[in-house]
């Protein structure tokens, strides 16, 4: 085989690595969504955009709170897009926290690349500016993907972030994509990281951890794993009997006040 062939087949197999790569992080991960509400729709569920309809980044609790007590700004799963986490409002509003349901850059019509550095870049800039227009506590709710993005986020050192609260995680993305793939050598291929476990090693706030007994997607062995390996102040929930997706139905009113009052 001469060297022209080497390399022919050395070309073939990087673009076919490359390909997988893109197609395994696109099974796991993303699934953007380009519906945007309209102001009706968003009127019924007590959102309004945030910070404004022309660039929003997310969207925000629309029902006036007084005395408010602090700032939850919710990074979501990979399905669907923010609008439909208005669960998190109706909880958490009513104990007097203001919630912002931040969005991601390629989900409904915001513009961005799907990806952990536009993903943790754009979060960065979120939590900085509603840092700037909100003064008091500052936590940072993460569910299932959203996890992965706010424990990155939460190593920023230049950010005001009071606390965690990470609900279904993972300790890192490839020990997930090994228990998918046990066959394949994942760790080659996978472009995004997402090491909950080595971003989170630095953060000095509080961190409440959320798991699903009967977690289906991300089995719960992956929240224990990532709760083991925090090294500051904890506390880990075991939600009995909920999965990946049907969590929210499973947590009362008196399970929220104990995840909001162990971190603030």
């Amino acid at each position: 085989m001469d060297l022209r062939s080497v390399r022919g087949i050395g070309i073939l197999v990087g673009l076919a690595a490359s390909l997988f790569s893109c197609n395994l992080q696109n099974r796991m991960l993303y699934y953007p969504d380009p519906h945007v509400p309209s102001e009706a729709e968003l009127a019924a569920l007590h959102l309004q955009f945030w910070p404004a309809k022309a660039d929003y980044r997310g969207f925000i609790g629309a029902t006036e709170i007084r005395d408010v007590k602090g700032t939850v700004v919710v990074f979501h799963g990979n399905g669907g897009t923010a609008d439909h986490r208005d669960y998190y409002v109706t909880a958490l509003g009513s104990m007097g926290y203001r919630v912002i349901l931040a969005e991601y850059p390629g989900y409904g019509v915001r513009k961005g690349e799907l990806g952990e550095k536009s993903f943790v870049d754009d979060a960065r800039a979120t939590v900085r500016l509603a840092s700037e227009k909100y003064p008091g506590p500052m936590f940072l709710l993460g569910e299932s993907l959203g996890c992965g993005v706010v424990a990155a986020a939460a190593g920023d050192k230049s950010l005001r972030i009071d606390a965690l609260i990470l609900i279904t995680p993972w300790d890192t993305l490839l020990s997930v994509a090994k228990s998918l793939y046990p066959l394949l050598p994942v760790g080659l291929f996978l472009k995004d990281r997402y090491d909950s476990v080595e971003n989170l090693k630095l953060f000095q706030g509080k961190i409440a951890v959320v798991g699903a007994e009967r977690d289906e997607i991300l089995p719960i062995g992956h929240a224990d794993a990532l709760y083991r390996s925090l090294t500051g102040e904890k506390k880990m929930w075991v939600i009995k009997g909920a999965g990946h997706n049907d969590w929210p139905l499973f947590v009362d009113a008196k399970k929220w006040q104990e995840f909001i009052a162990f971190v603030h």
